[in-house]
């Protein structure tokens, strides 16, 4: 439902540290009409012009804090991630991307913050992986997005 917004089209940029390009990101935003608490984030399926970024090479940063890997966040019980309030997604992928369009192929795992599923359980001590669909919430399939990097600067 939400799919067309939950990356900013203008946001995909290179990551710079000590001069160094060690990879890129996004600005995203969260499918829950309802937000979610973080410790129900469990990563994305992240592609980009065929390449997978597994769960390990992302960080997500929100709510001013440093960006934090998924087993961070699984901890952030009671820090919430609003509707409408935008994060940075980083991939870490020494060298990032080369200038132009690229295609991202993209879905956020989140798992259902209400009522009774029977995976709940098993899905709070072993996170599905993104991109089965599995504890994906209100982004069922993957979106494909063409966004074109921005070399403007940093977020």
């Amino acid at each position: 439902m939400f799919d067309n917004y939950l990356v900013r089209a203008d946001s995909l940029k290179n990551q710079t540290r000590n001069g160094e390009v060690v990879g890129f990101s996004i600005a995203v935003r969260n499918a829950n009409y309802r937000g979610v608490y973080l410790s129900l984030h469990n990563g994305y399926y992240i592609e980009v012009d065929g390449v997978e970024y597994p769960v390990c090479q992302q960080t997500f940063e929100i709510n001013g804090a440093p960006p934090r890997d998924f087993g961070e966040t699984r901890l952030a019980v009671h820090e919430h991630w609003d509707y409408d309030d935008e994060a940075i997604l980083h991939i870490s992928s020494p060298g990032g991307l080369t200038p132009g369009v690229h295609t991202l192929r993209f879905q956020q795992s989140v798992l259902a913050s209400y009522g009774y599923m029977p995976t709940d359980e098993e899905w709070v001590k072993n996170p599905p992986k993104p991109g089965t669909g599995a504890g994906s919430d209100k982004t069922p399939h993957i979106v494909t997005y063409l966004l074109e990097l921005n070399e403007r600067g940093e977020h």
